[in-house]
């Protein structure tokens, strides 16, 4: 069953009596609200990083990585961070090939997204992700990072610049909107 609300193609999603509001393919911009914390996950299959807003949304800094478990844990784990930060929308990085298309990684985010968006009550969105990794492991290698400690921080720090591509991406999307008004 599909609803038209405020503009938006919407999918009513059940599962245990739950619906989400969020656009089926997660990549809506304008559906996480402009001020208030935002937090983003770096999805690996061994850890996630994690990282946050202000709450003005203008800076970003990587928290947290953990190690990822079975989902019901997992799902208790962000809530906790998110209830932390008092978060009002999560952002969870979309690995693609360079080449564009989907991996397989992708659609494990985008199942995750889904399980996120029927369990919280905040917005989840979906950002590109290419490249993250390897940026986060440049701006470590300049900090001088390395061993454990590199290994510890790559995640989260992928998780910032992801926190930043969608801030940076809705700002410009807001610009060219008001512009055009």
């Amino acid at each position: 069953m599909f609803l038209t609300t405020n503009n938006y193609l919407l999918t009513n999603l059940f599962v245990q009596e739950k619906q989400t509001t969020n656009p089926e393919d997660f990549l809506d911009v304008f559906s996480v609200p402009p001020t208030g914390r935002l937090a983003a996950l770096d999805l690996g299959t061994k850890r996630i990083g994690i990282a946050v807003s202000d709450e003005l949304q203008i800076t970003v800094r990587p928290v947290k990585t953990i190690e990822r478990i079975g989902w019901k844990k997992l799902l208790l784990q962000i809530k906790e961070i998110l209830a932390g930060f008092d978060a009002v929308g999560l952002v969870i990085g979309l690995p693609y090939n360079f080449d564009g298309t989907e991996s397989e990684m992708s659609h494990e985010a985008r199942r995750l997204a889904k399980n996120f968006a029927l369990s919280l009550e905040i917005p989840v969105i979906l950002q590109d992700e290419r490249v993250t990794s390897y940026e986060a492991k440049g701006r470590l290698w300049k900090e001088g990072v390395s061993g454990k400690e590199f290994l510890k921080r790559v995640d989260n720090e992928a998780a910032a610049i992801i926190l930043s591509d969608f801030i940076e991406l809705r700002n410009q999307l807001s610009s060219k909107s008001e512009k055009a008004d």
